[in-house]
């Protein structure tokens, strides 16, 4: 096994266990830290599979805005809301239940898909149009964007509008009469 393949798994498998500690985790502060390890080794993942331009876009998106607005929401928000997080009562639930549920019918859709991919044959790597590492993938990445995926594009922004507003009315504090 090279040193690649073993940094790769160790990225792998860096992104699933933060991932899980991320959704398992009941103290919210450490969830959103290791969903910093999550991102930063998901980027990494990236970087092994040619989208360097993902890769950067990721880490400056979701840590450079996101993840620094639910911390700062998070941060300056009220008391009675932060009270109420920590006051959450332990044991196995039956939503738990049917959360592990849905958890492993998606694993089962995600894996049998997977499975069922013909990756060898795949039209686009028979033709010679596989992305080598010396392909200028942000050039075709900035024309299809801003043509043939404008719309995607445009609900995405919209939908980091909407965290931002988000995190400021979280972070407002309450005036009393």
């Amino acid at each position: 096994m090279s040193a690649e393949q073993l940094a790769f798994y160790f990225f792998a498998s860096l992104t699933l266990i933060s991932a899980l500690l991320v959704v398992c985790m009941q103290n919210l502060v450490r969830s959103i830290f290791l969903f910093f390890v999550t991102i930063f080794s998901l980027a990494a993942m990236f970087v092994f599979a040619l989208a360097d331009f993902i890769a950067v876009t990721e880490v400056v998106v979701y840590v450079g805005g996101v993840l620094v607005l639910m911390l700062f929401a998070f941060m300056l928000s009220n008391k009675e809301l932060l009270s109420g997080l920590q006051n959450i009562a332990g044991g196995f639930k039956f939503t738990h239940l049917a959360g592990l549920l849905i958890c492993g019918g998606m694993l089962f859709l995600l894996v049998s898909a997977i499975s069922a991919a013909d990756v060898v044959n795949l039209s686009w790597i028979k033709n010679g149009q596989a992305i080598s590492e010396n392909d200028n993938t942000i050039h075709q990445i900035g024309i299809h964007t801003m043509t043939r995926y404008l719309l995607p594009f445009e609900v995405v922004s919209v939908f980091l509008m909407m965290a931002l507003i988000g995190a400021a009315h979280l972070s407002r504090r309450e005036r009393r009469s």
